[in-house]
């Protein structure tokens, strides 16, 4: 394989750092090329702005317009381009993270918003129809994903019944809405609960799923969500009536039962951050 390696957490020495360094060690020992982009340690700018298109700040900006021109120019920023060409060569990409406010952190949404332009990884055409090309075709399209988070919740409470709400839920827009918009294959998550006190035998017992996941991860069962052009939405792009009746939500975009994140439960005391 050849892997992209997302990390989004601002200390090399936290909890995530220490995953990070596991994983990376572990699939370069496997045999594979690993590339790296430690956002906070490369400073990466996560705001979308002029300078990103080579653009006139005189003139208004239309991202979508803007961004596709300078990719066709070659005029995007340095960093940008960079960025892309990891992803190019890749035909894997891990995303690791701390849930920080039922999200991924901003610097690396900011990664998303100025790398996945228009003509690149979305607003991709297929010329016999004229639609975009997306959920599971697109730009990205050939790529398998993973993404690895640490959450400070324990698992029930991120569970089906948990007042948090179920983790699938939380992490569908960087599943659904990022990833699978984009043409990716996604695997179910690997979400390490309770990491605010997280043990050293709990560390140890997340290291080892977190490398079994890395041992199945060319061959892996991603996650059913189904295709914009599998035959499931009618015209408007809206559900058929035959399919999943009765039911509303994020259950719809399953084409059989989804997948649940796989979780390691922790607990106990440790001086390790997030």
């Amino acid at each position: 394989m050849q892997v992209l390696w997302v990390l989004a957490h601002p200390d090399p020495r936290s909890l995530n750092g220490a995953l990070r360094d596991e994983g990376v060690g572990v699939l370069r020992e496997q045999g594979h090329q690993v590339r790296e982009s430690d956002l906070y340690a490369m400073g990466w700018d996560p705001v979308v702005d002029h300078d990103d298109f080579d653009h006139d700040t005189g003139e208004r900006l239309d991202v979508l317009a803007a961004s596709e021109q300078a990719l066709r120019s070659g005029d995007l920023a340095a960093d940008i381009r960079a960025e892309q060409d990891k992803l190019i060569w890749a035909d894997t990409l891990v995303l690791q993270f701390p849930l920080w406010w039922f999200g991924p952190p901003a610097i690396l949404k900011g990664w998303f918003d100025r790398l996945f332009v228009q003509g690149f990884a979305q607003g991709v055409i297929e010329p016999r129809t004229g639609r975009p090309l997306r959920y599971g075709n697109g730009g990205l399209v050939g790529r398998r994903a993973l993404v690895i988070t640490t959450v400070g919740a324990n698992s029930a409470t991120t569970g089906p019944r948990g007042i948090h709400g179920d983790i699938n839920d939380v992490l569908f827009p960087v599943l659904h809405g990022t990833l699978w918009y984009t043409g990716m294959s996604v695997l179910p998550p690997l979400v390490v609960n309770g990491a605010v006190e997280l043990s050293g035998t709990d560390y140890e017992a997340a290291a080892a799923q977190l490398r079994d996941r890395l041992a199945s991860l060319p061959t892996s069962e991603t996650i059913p969500f189904r295709s914009q052009d599998g035959g499931d939405h009618d015209e408007r792009l809206v559900l058929r009536p035959g399919h999943a009746p009765e039911q509303q939500g994020l259950r719809i975009h399953y084409r059989t039962p989804e997948p649940r994140a796989q979780c390691q439960r922790a607990g106990g005391q440790s001086e390790a951050a997030r």
